[in-house]
């Protein structure tokens, strides 16, 4: 078994496994992905390029791979009972001058990029700008979490020690609570 763990452990440290392993986890959870890979770069184990790198790639495909699943639904025949023709004009129309700002908010907002994302594919919505959008807010929501991942990490890493994935794992935990709270919270004031 520790020959095992060993060869696990020696691959990991390879370049091209480390960035395997991190835009797998991206597909997985994005945002606990970043925390991680944070947290891996602050203690030494993934060079910062490499870890940002995957991250961005991971998220951005992930991004991408949620716009092609509507693009594919779409041409299901029988989805046009769920939504016809002329309701998808309408709603491709309303997008048309919004997907910009529509991908961006998306992106901020817990729990709005599936059902924006594939939306967007479903109306065939304009792939240049969707994906331009979908890197733009990549880059920019990846960067901030990152960041202060990091700052973070640095102080899990110096006073916990060895509890460092305990406290990742708090971290993680809080943050996808106040999301999901976030989230109720935003989708109350939404209904009337």
């Amino acid at each position: 078994m520790s020959t095992i763990l060993l060869l696990i452990a020696a691959a990991l440290r390879h370049p091209v496994m480390q960035v395997l392993s991190v835009i797998g986890g991206t597909f997985i959870l994005e945002d606990a992905a970043t925390i991680i890979t944070a947290m891996q770069v602050q203690a030494g184990a993934i060079p910062l390029e490499i870890g940002l790198f995957a991250l961005y790639v991971g998220i951005v495909l992930g991004d991408l791979g949620l716009y092609g699943m509507g693009r594919l639904a779409a041409i299901v025949p029988w989805m046009e009972r769920f939504i016809p023709p002329r309701r998808r004009d309408i709603g491709r129309d309303w997008l048309a001058g919004r997907l910009a700002w529509v991908i961006l908010v998306s992106r901020f907002l817990p729990g709005l990029r599936l059902p924006t994302y594939t939306t967007c594919g479903f109306l065939r919505a304009s792939f240049l700008i969707f994906a331009a959008t979908a890197i733009l807010g990549t880059l920019i929501w990846t960067s901030l979490l990152f960041g202060v991942s990091m700052k973070l990490g640095h102080y899990i890493i110096a006073y916990l020690g060895a509890w460092r994935w305990a406290g990742v794992g708090v971290f993680c935990i809080a943050l996808l609570t106040m999301s999901r709270i976030f989230a109720r919270q935003m989708k109350g004031k939404a209904t009337p």
